[in-house]
């Protein structure tokens, strides 16, 4: 299919701290012509710097987010990446084919030492639902060719949606083989639903983390990103789709809420909060709107899927009520306050509101921690965690409330956090199981965290029988694999066997399908 000439802008983001800048692109190379080569200067000729892969993100009709960065060193300890303290001219092209003959958009951005030589392209004037390639040149390397696509026009339908969503990705619990195993389901969208680092000290040998100490400055944070993106599973997974991530704790610490640390007290956190947003917006393909502003950075957002799919990004860390009951699994009258929230007023209004103006067959909600009740104690007594939904029941039943008062007649919400397999039947009143059903939530298990784990895991029986909504528990790591129509979604639970050596094979532990009009599992 042609396309139409049109004029062309990349949008520069020249630093993570908020400052942009506009570099024009030049005119288009001749069909099948080489990416050009930028001029010699006085300054010595690097070596290959796209050591950390490329990626693409947040797709809409017609433009996508394409992103590198720099870095002959990833993990020099300064998070400098061994590059010299210079601005370096990076070159990058969009084609119809893998081949890159067909290059429809092309320019020139600059790496900058102020965002770590990171750069992010807003490529504009693409056409809806197509597939696209893309690399990027830097003096005379040029990186590996990604696969990136638009989003359906809006008010069609376009062709079903192969999406996968994943969370939880360790680097010290052990090999990204997921990673890999679902680049090769060739998706075209991927959700990160949140922990896409740690934070922590941990790990030996070829897996220890680096630093190899908990983080807690720019540096730091720049260096453990960096490390992640060196592992080429994980580098195979962002060059095969472009991806839409929103994080959860660990990317700064674990079991924050808002501007509280955990344990509370601690000195310096906000600092430390500042430099945690500023070092994950340089290391993702995200738009400009997601440029932090001191400690503040909005990543809830939707991305559109023509009339198939709404897709509704959660933040539920960052202005989430604090904890109830000093953070325990218990039963806390607390977590029945009304006024407290996981996702602050303005994003549950944002959200509220986008599910009433939607015309989508299916309100997907991308999430990060266990949204459906979970009771882990036997009998009448109950207990529930405090750092999911659960510790928030007045927010929850808001949004389901929602559901039924805005017409959402196919919600579907996406989590992670909790290293398992679910999946579950959302119900209009947990606290009765006869309740209607009005949604459901597929949870992915990590990717690598919690080890090589087990098929059904210690305790796994009291929690199906205590929580008949729930439908499926598996103590594997893996991905899951969903395949979107205007009929159905259908979700494969995918497993790897282990992660403690490379190289698992992936197998379902079990597939569940919706029907659209029709909430509610049904194992196939």
């Amino acid at each position: 299919m042609p396309v139409t000439p049109i004029t062309r802008r990349t949008l520069l983001v020249a630093t993570a701290a908020g400052a942009t800048a506009v570099a024009a692109a030049g005119s288009l190379p001749a069909s099948g012509s080489p990416m050009p080569v930028e001029a010699a200067g006085s300054h010595q000729p690097l070596p290959d710097p796209f050591t950390l892969g490329i990626a693409s993100g947040d797709p809409d009709y017609q433009s996508v987010i394409l992103w590198t960065r720099l870095a002959l060193d990833p993990l020099a300890a300064d998070g400098m990446g061994g590059m010299p303290s210079r601005r370096y001219h990076v070159q990058w092209q969009v084609a119809l084919d893998p081949a890159m003959r067909r290059v429809v958009r092309s320019g020139v951005v600059s790496a900058t030492p102020e965002s770590a030589h990171a750069v992010h392209v807003e490529v504009r004037g693409l056409l809806p639902g197509r597939e696209y390639y893309y690399r990027f040149r830097c003096e005379r390397h040029v990186s590996e060719i990604g696969r990136t696509l638009t989003t359906p026009l809006p008010g069609t339908y376009g062709s079903p949606l192969d999406m996968a969503f994943v969370s939880c990705s360790n680097y010290s619990g052990g090999y990204f083989t997921a990673y890999r195993r679902l680049a090769e389901d060739h998706p075209s969208l991927v959700l990160h639903l949140g922990d896409y680092i740690y934070e922590g000290a941990g790990g030996t040998g070829a897996r220890a983390h680096s630093p190899a100490k908990e983080i807690w400055t720019l540096a730091d944070y720049r260096v453990r990103h960096a490390q992640y993106r060196t592992d080429p599973d994980l580098q195979a997974a962002h060059a095969v789709a472009p991806w839409a991530v929103v994080w959860d704790d660990h990317e700064l610490e674990n079991n924050y809420a808002d501007e509280i640390p955990s344990p509370a007290g601690q000195a310096g956190f906000l600092e430390r909060r500042a430099a945690a947003y500023r070092a994950y917006y340089e290391m993702m393909p995200l738009r400009r709107s997601s440029i932090p502003r001191g400690i503040d950075m909005q990543i809830y957002r939707r991305i559109q899927w023509g009339r198939l799919a709404s897709f509704h990004m959660l933040d539920t860390r960052q202005y989430r009520s604090d904890q109830a009951c000093n953070d325990t699994t218990s039963d806390c009258p607390a977590a029945l306050d009304p006024a407290r929230s996981i996702t602050g007023p303005a994003q549950e209004k944002w959200l509220l509101d986008g599910l009433g103006r939607s015309s989508s067959t299916w309100d997907v909600i991308g999430q990060q921690v266990f949204f459906g009740a979970r009771d882990f104690t036997a009998g009448p007594a109950v207990s529930y965690s405090m750092d999911a939904w659960d510790g928030y029941v007045a927010s929850r039943q808001r949004i389901l409330d929602g559901f039924r008062q805005r017409h959402v007649t196919n919600p579907v919400v996406l989590t992670g956090d909790v290293h398992k397999h679910y999946a579950n039947d959302l119900k209009a009143d947990f606290r009765d199981p006869s309740s209607r059903t009005v949604g459901v939530e597929l949870v992915t298990t990590s990717i690598t965290s919690g080890g090589d784990g087990q098929d059904f895991p210690a305790g796994g029986q009291l929690q199906l029988d205590e929580n008949p909504h729930i439908k499926l528990l598996n103590n594997q790591r893996g991905y899951v694999k969903t395949r979107i129509t205007r009929d159905t979604l259908q979700a494969d639970f995918k497993v790897v066997p282990y992660v403690s050596t490379p190289g698992a094979p992936v197998s379902t532990r079990a597939s569940f399908t919706v029907e659209a009009g029709r909430p509610g599992l049904e194992l196939t």
